[in-house]
């Protein structure tokens, strides 16, 4: 069994997470995904209804983890490195935003 690549920084993991997202549909899920939970986090601080914090990370992530289980077939990164998956979720949605990755 091979050993399990240890990342210490960001600028590491990044490649990495990319690699985890190859197929178009699992970065289409993510893009949905981060972009419903961006606008019930907006939501949240308008209304002050604190409870839709937690719906942005529970719809968030079942449509980036739906993506992974179904269309990539790999475990999802949040479970090895949820604060660098966190930021590359938003890194990943960014670049495809300015179109610097395909939809």
């Amino acid at each position: 069994m091979a050993a399990t690549k240890i990342y210490r920084t960001f600028r590491e993991f990044y490649p990495f997470y990319l690699s985890q997202h190859a197929n178009s549909i699992s970065r289409r899920l993510h893009f949905i995904g981060t972009t419903t939970a961006l606008m019930l986090l907006i939501s949240a601080f308008i209304t002050q209804l604190w409870w839709l914090v937690a719906i942005a990370f529970l719809q968030g992530y079942a449509f980036a983890w739906s993506g992974h289980f179904f269309f990539e077939h790999n475990k999802p990164a949040t479970f090895t490195y949820p604060w660098f998956s966190f930021v590359s979720d938003w890194r990943l949605w960014w670049e495809m935003l300015v179109g610097k990755i395909r939809f």
